[in-house]
């Protein structure tokens, strides 16, 4: 990282010591993220739904002209079919994060809700230990496939200069700030099991 050179990113990448480099860079990354967030509130209730709204808003634009540029003025961007697609990836990658926070994501709180406390709180820890899993081989693998396309300077089909880096960067990032969240959810959990709150609580999809 240091060489800002893309090519001596993507070689030391492929090493196996990429492993355990990311997953300890996934999880200080998270912890960083989760102090930020405890700094300024603010970030952490508008970050990833404002990268949501904006990366879909910027879609529906994109397809609504593309539509009537094509019927009405009988034209057509050649980008306006290739930059949708990568921004539905980055909307969904911090829809994802953001998703682990109210853990909506297959949470089956009305079964875990009818088990003791001692098997709430080990299926909590397990999600939190798979999530946490998933996130770092996505943010390896994410790694790798971005520091590929910058060393080859692969652009957007249909644009001369957009490269897709610039979008298939934001993967890495998105997975860190999923690792804050799950950072977020096991330090509550453990207050939660402290305190004698209830552990389990039901999930609302776009609740805060």
């Amino acid at each position: 990282m240091a060489s800002n050179d893309a090519w001596e990113i993507r070689e030391a990448l492929k090493s196996d010591a990429a492993w355990y480099v990311g997953t300890l860079a996934a999880g200080l990354g998270g912890l960083a993220v989760m102090g930020l967030y405890r700094l300024v509130p603010f970030i952490e209730r508008h970050l990833e739904r404002t990268i949501m709204v904006v990366s879909y808003l910027a879609i529906a634009f994109i397809i609504f002209w593309g539509v009537v540029d094509r019927f009405v003025f009988s034209s057509q961007e050649p980008w306006s079919t290739t930059i949708p697609p990568l921004l539905f990836m980055v909307m969904a990658w911090f829809g994802a994060s953001y998703n682990v926070r109210l853990r909506t994501h297959l949470s089956f709180s009305e079964f875990r809700s009818r088990m003791p406390r001692g098997g709430q709180f080990f299926c909590l820890c397990l999600d939190n230990v798979l999530w946490f899993i998933f996130a770092v081989i996505v943010f390896v693998t994410t790694c790798r496939v971005a520091a590929l396309s910058a060393s080859n300077f692969q652009i957007v089909l249909g644009t001369d200069d957009v490269l897709q880096w610039w979008f298939l960067v934001t993967a890495p990032l998105a997975f860190v700030l999923m690792v804050a969240r799950l950072w977020q959810n096991f330090f509550e959990d453990v207050d939660n099991l402290k305190q004698n709150e209830p552990l389990i609580r039901q999930a609302v999809i776009g609740g805060d």
